[in-house]
């Protein structure tokens, strides 16, 4: 028994609707799938609906936008199974408004370089609240400035630490991203540590006992830095999860549905904790 818990759908930055990604995990003979757009809880209902037509168990879910204040970057956090997903809202909002704050004055760093106009950009945005980068770099494509969504030109515009154009502003403290978690009695784990160089923060959280799991596999993680993460989770007795972070069309690297999975151990270990909780 395996699931994927890290899937985008077009609620976020996903290019496929949630009942097209359901079918695939069903094709692919998944188990368990978790839908974990950023700062939306918009899928639960509809996926749990779709899970039973299909047969694939949906576990809820949504990854959440942080920061790490201490050493000043941004960290995303996973919920799972929140028994009380309303507790949740208030920050999904206040997340999706700082991210289509940055947005917006995104497309205009970069219409001053590349004559589009935000209408281009939106019109590829389905059942999302924000604009990402992937929507912005649709249109630069649909006019001829880039043949693929990743390389140069993204290099050039949305480098997290060299872009010509991206904005970025501080989201929630993590720590009460956290917080907010399990007071929705959910179980937090922090996604993909190698993305933004978390590794540091996970040790601080997990020796504190404020963190529940940590995502190993995932398609950003060596062997190499897998077994450290993994040492790490080990050590704390943390949940182990992995997840493809599917975004169909709007992947970084060809990364399937499936690729990386979690296991039945580690699903029932969320599903244990959450039901205590």
């Amino acid at each position: 028994m395996k699931g994927d818990l890290h899937v985008h759908t077009t609620l976020s930055d996903g290019s496929l609707g949630m009942e097209e990604v359901i079918a695939q995990a069903k094709r692919l003979d998944l188990d368990f799938i978790s839908i974990t757009d950023h700062d939306t809880m918009s899928s639960i209902s509809r996926a749990k609906i779709l899970g039973e037509r299909y047969g694939i168990q949906t576990i809820p879910g949504v990854e959440l936008t942080a920061w790490d204040k201490e050493r000043n970057r941004k960290v995303h956090i996973l919920c799972y199974a929140p028994q009380k997903p309303d507790r949740l809202e208030g920050i999904c909002r206040r997340c999706s408004e700082i991210r289509q704050s940055c947005a917006v004055e995104t497309v205009k760093n970069v219409s001053r370089l590349y004559p589009i106009a935000l209408e281009d950009v939106t019109k590829h945005i389905s059942g999302s609240k924000s604009i990402f980068k992937q929507h912005i770099l649709h249109a630069l494509i649909e006019y001829g400035y880039s043949n693929h969504f990743y390389g140069r030109l993204d290099d050039e515009l949305f480098n997290e630490k060299t872009g010509s154009c991206i904005v970025e502003r501080e989201y929630p403290d993590v720590n009460y991203v956290i917080e907010m978690i399990h007071s929705a009695r959910g179980a937090a784990v922090l996604a993909h540590p190698v993305v933004y160089d978390s590794e540091e923060l996970l040790e601080s959280l997990a020796k504190n006992g404020k963190i529940d799991g940590v995502e190993v596999y995932h398609y950003s993680a060596d062997e190499e830095q897998q077994a450290r993460l993994l040492a790490i989770a080990n050590e704390y007795d943390l949940i182990v999860t992995g997840g493809s972070d599917f975004h169909g069309l709007y992947n970084k690297l060809p990364t399937p549905l499936g690729v990386y999975t979690t296991d039945k151990e580690n699903i029932d270990r969320i599903l244990k904790l959450c039901g205590k909780k």
